[in-house]
């Protein structure tokens, strides 16, 4: 049956509204007893949103406010059930039980009423508290009514205000739900969209990367740049430039129909081989906020200046690691070697490109050598911006293929054999031959051990000549 919207003072009988996926809400699937819990207790937060919605998940997200002995009872429920335990806030009093199934954090009731505590968060949405002992809501917002109307509405502007992550996380919680953002709260918003510049750069980030990490969070993205939210911390982003992120989006399905496995490739965790064997572990279609992939850093790619010593700095500043400021580094620097000689570069994006690329073998060997792991990210913005997918099939055809002595560098022999043979000492002249016996090998020009032996000793024997 529809429920109505409840007031402080309604309860919801559970047995009457099967509909709706009270799993969360449910004692018994919890990973600890209703009774290590004090009577005074309420579950609160996205777990009720999420079960009055019939969001599954599988894996428990739990958050309970209690009026006191806080940490003592996580600490207790951590001890019985040989569970973790982390101490996340002790001003605050806020812990955290980790368990296989899920985590279940405990928070000091902020307030000398539950009321008064549900008034200080962020969303109506997320201001219900569940009593798992009576099966009763407390609503005092009437929040389960913007949930039946999916909208995302603010508990105040002064909670938006007093901590201003709240502003991008509309948007990222809008997109994660499919919700609209109520008028007044997008008014909010955008009065106080600088003062997300005072945020610690990592939060910022968390939020960006939920919203870079799927095609729900692009429209949201791009309203989030419309109303002065990333001004500070992507200054490069522009309309052309969150165009070519939803470009990404429609190539990304456009791959996973056609060529699949690349596709996979996107969704691999970002990091850096300079060049050599294909990753062998792919994730399948999807993504999270959490995960650093090459799609996000694609897509991170459009937003940053296009000056690299410039996205690195940007990067720095959204505390991203070193080895994602690399790989997006890499990204470009090495994508205008994608570009014909005739095309226009303006604003980020490929205003005309060639049918074709016309590398030699030569130069698809040494572009691989310095794109390594990155290819997937350079592909998929390659035809964002204009490539078509016939034109860098070819170089995505030895990408996947992990014999290809063009993309992936497999030693025909060793230093080691090349000391033996040629009764040379260690130095940089084995390198310096190694290299050139792995080109000649990229180039169709020699293939066993024998042949690349040949070339070294004919490369020392006109070393000496010219000598």
């Amino acid at each position: 049956m529809d429920l109505e919207p409840l007031t402080l003072s309604q309860g919801l009988d559970l047995q009457a509204t099967a509909s709706i996926n009270f799993l969360a809400l449910s004692p018994q699937s919890w990973p600890f007893g209703l009774e290590w819990l004090p009577a005074s207790a309420y579950l609160v937060g996205g777990s009720v949103r999420d079960a009055l919605l019939g969001r599954r998940s599988d894996y428990l997200d739990l958050d309970f406010v209690l009026t006191d002995r806080v940490v003592e009872t996580a600490q207790a429920i951590a001890r019985h059930y040989k569970a973790g335990f982390v101490l996340l806030d002790a001003e605050r009093q806020i812990a955290r039980v980790v368990f296989p199934q899920g985590t279940a954090d405990f928070a000091q009731q902020v307030g000398a009423t539950l009321e008064e505590d549900l008034r200080r968060r962020d969303f109506t949405v997320n201001a219900i508290a569940y009593d798992p002992r009576l099966d009763r809501f407390v609503d005092p917002l009437q929040g389960y009514g913007d949930l039946q109307q999916r909208s995302l509405r603010m508990v105040s502007a002064e909670n938006l205000e007093e901590d201003p992550l709240r502003l991008l996380r509309a948007y990222r919680q809008a997109a994660q739900l499919g919700f609209s953002l109520e008028a007044e709260t997008r008014a909010a918003v955008k009065q106080f969209a600088p003062l997300l510049r005072r945020i610690a750069a990592e939060r910022v980030q968390s939020e960006l990367n939920y919203l870079l990490s799927t095609a729900k969070g692009t429209p949201w993205l791009t309203q989030a740049w419309q109303d002065g939210l990333l001004q500070d911390w992507l200054p490069n982003a522009t309309a052309q430039s969150l165009k070519c992120v939803a470009e990404i989006d429609r190539v990304t399905v456009l791959l996973q129909e056609i060529l699949p496995e690349f596709a996979r490739e996107l969704y691999g965790q970002v990091r850096l081989v300079s060049s050599g064997h294909l990753p062998t572990e792919s994730s399948p279609f999807k993504a999270s906020g959490s995960a650093r992939n090459w799609l996000i850093a694609a897509k991170l790619a459009c937003l940053l200046s296009a000056k690299t010593a410039e996205a690195e700095t940007q990067l720095r500043q959204l505390k991203y690691s070193r080895t994602e400021i690399q790989a997006i580094s890499t990204v470009l620097k090495f994508l205008p070697q994608l570009y014909p000689a005739n095309s226009v570069e303006t604003n980020q994006a490929v205003t005309t490109l060639a049918s074709r690329l016309n590398l030699s073998r030569r130069e698809q060997y040494f572009f691989f050598q310095g794109v390594g792991t990155t290819f997937p990210a350079i592909a998929v913005l390659a035809i964002a911006q204009g490539l078509t997918i016939e034109a860098i099939s070819p170089l995505i055809e030895r990408f996947l293929d992990p014999s290809d002595p063009v993309a992936h560098s497999i030693p025909v022999l060793t230093g080691q054999d090349l000391m033996t043979a040629l009764k040379l000492p260690p130095g940089p002249l084995i390198g310096q031959l190694l290299a050139a016996i792995q080109l000649a090998k990229a180039e169709g020009s020699l293939s066993t051990a024998a042949d690349a032996l040949s070339l070294a000793a004919d490369l020392l024997a006109q070393q000496k000549t010219e000598m």
